[in-house]
Order: structure tokens, then sequence, then C-alpha cells
């Protein structure tokens, strides 16, 4: 399978973007990398010549300051433009950038393509728990505005995911709510809840934020504008308090050597917690993978972006979700 890479997005590109590449490759012998950017700038990083990793040249890139839509049509050789025609193309099976996500999310809608019955696609990044599974949310941020039958397609994507990509035999469905009663919420909780219950998937109800870290369920939905406000709130509370620990336990000689003492135990809980562990965030509902990583990505995570985009395409997510929707629709075409 070949892969096209944004090399020129993200903080740490093209840097980290080759670092991650190479990594792939070493570990996976079935993919083809394909980099898109500036040549001359790649070029450094290019430690070692390797018969699957390419370069395609542009000077043009969207900068994480561009308007997106705007970016998307007048830049027409940008590398994250580029990178999205590749797909669409049939000259690459996935695509990958850490570039600015407003301007993937419209060269993924626009340029790749929704799947046909797929009202509105759906950002999804995968969250870490305390037992280490993890769970996936829907929708993070694509959309702010979300319908019941929106939520509904993001169950059903969300759930051959976890099924097809994460190994869950039967996937767990919380819808994120501010009880767990069946009667709590906006209007838009209420019927969301109505259809997951009547929709044949393992949907367990109402989950509330307090809960999303204790693993409660493996795929949590709700609107884009709700999960992008969880999404932050999860990201600051985990900085806050690892900064708040490293101040106190730096504070005191005593609390020095205890930190030395314990440093191997927080490591290990630094990386439980990491996101780039689990890889990026798919846009699910599109024609092809298309996976947002982390803008600060280094390496590993590119690597691990790699890695999920390439288990995506393996497990044939979306051929599975254009056909779970087309079934859908015809159910709701006899009701």
């Amino acid at each position: 399978m070949k892969l096209a890479i944004d090399a020129m997005g993200g903080d740490h590109a093209p840097k980290a973007i080759v670092e991650g590449a190479y990594k792939a490759l070493e570990q996976f012998a079935d993919i083809e990398i394909e980099l898109i950017g500036n040549e001359e700038i790649i070029a450094p990083y290019l430690t070692q010549s390797h018969s699957r990793l390419h370069v395609i040249h542009t000077d043009e890139k969207i900068e994480s300051t561009d308007e997106p839509v705007r970016a998307v049509r007048r830049k027409k050789n940008a590398s994250m433009v580029i990178m999205a025609n590749r797909v669409k193309d049939n000259e690459a099976d996935a695509c990958i950038s850490a570039g600015n996500t407003g301007a993937l999310m419209t060269a993924g809608l626009f340029i790749v393509g929704r799947i046909k019955g797929i009202e509105r696609p759906a950002l999804a990044p995968t969250f870490p728990t305390i037992d280490g599974k993890g769970f996936i949310m829907l929708d993070v941020g694509a959309n702010a505005d979300a319908k019941p039958q929106h939520l509904l397609q993001y169950a059903i994507m969300g759930s051959i995911y976890a099924k097809n990509v994460r190994g869950i035999n039967k996937p767990r469905i919380g819808l994120l709510n501010v009880g767990t009663e069946e009667n709590k919420g906006n209007e838009l909780a209420k019927q969301a809840y109505t259809l997951l219950k009547d929709s044949g998937l393992n949907f367990i109800g109402n989950v509330e934020a307090r809960d999303l870290l204790d693993g409660v369920c493996d795929v949590v939905v709700t609107d884009g504008f709700t999960g992008n406000v969880a999404l932050k709130a999860i990201e600051g509370t985990a900085l806050s308090m690892f900064a708040m620990l490293k101040k106190s336990l730096t504070s005191t000689f005593t609390s020095k050597l205890a930190a030395g003492v314990l440093k191997p135990q927080f490591k290990e809980i630094k990386k439980q917690m990491d996101y780039s562990e689990y890889g990026g965030a798919c846009l699910f509902g599109l024609k092809a993978p298309v996976i947002k990583a982390h803008g600060s990505s280094d390496g590993h995570a590119i690597f691990n972006a790699i890695r999920q985009a390439r288990e995506i395409v393996q497990n044939n997510v979306t051929q599975t979700i254009h056909e779970a929707i087309q079934e859908s629709g015809k159910e709701n075409e006899n009701e």
C-alpha cells in the first residue's frame, strides 16, 4: 500500500515527518511512503536512500495561519492539497498531515470526498484511559452543529473502527451527556439517545465527561462543539497536572530525591497518557483514510499515525463504513 504524507505540516516538519517515515518503513515491509514538500528543505533529513520512500517536490505549503477554505482553493500546489489529490486519483491509499486542521478537513471533504450516504464527516482521536485501552470520540470539531442522525452515523463509524482496527469484539457506545439518565440533556441528546437505543449497536446509554478516562465505553459520540470542548479540557487538565507535579517534586531537596526514585513510574504514567501512542485523529466518513496528526508531533507520533493509517487500509475500514451506511439507509427507507 502507498501512503501520502504532507512533509511540510506540523511544528517539527519536515524533520519529524522524515524520522517517522524511516521508522515506519523499517517496521512495515508492505508500505510505500510519498513525502510531499520542498525537496531542498527535506533533503538534509534524508540520511539514507530507501526504495520505498519517494519525495514529490513542491515549494508551496499551507500555513497554520491560513484561512482553510481559501488556502485549499488558491494553493493548488500546496503539499497538503497535492497529498489529498494523490488519494483522490488512487495514487495513494491514505494520507496524513500534522498541518492546519481546518485545511485538512476542507481538503478531505472537497478533494477526497465523502462516502455516499454520510451527511457529515467526523474528526475522531483516540484518548488514553486508566486501564490503557483507550476510547475514540466522534466528533471533536469537524462539525460544530449536528443532528441526531449524524450522531448515529458517528456511532456506526466509531464502532467499525473500534472493532476492525482496535480489535474490540463488541464496542460499547456511549452518548456524551450531562447525566446518565435516559431523559437527560438537550433535544439533540434525547433524540440521538432514541436512535442509538434502536440501532442494534452495543449502546450502553449516556456517559458523563468525568467518567471517560475510567474507560466507561469504547466509542463516545457527541456534536463537534461539545467534543472539542471535552478534548481541550482533557488536554489542558493533563498538562496542568504534570506541571503541578513537576513544580511540587522539584520544590525542595527532599522532594527532588523522592522524584528521582519515582522517575521510572512517572515516565510510565506519562507514556500511558501520551496521545502520540494512539496515532492521530481520523477524519471518518471520507472515501479514503485521512489522518490528522497532532501539530506538535515528533517522529514517534508520526510513526504511530502511519501505523494507524496502515491498519485502517489493511482492515478495509472505509469500505466497511460505506457498506454499513448503505445498509442503514435502506433500513430507514423501509420504515
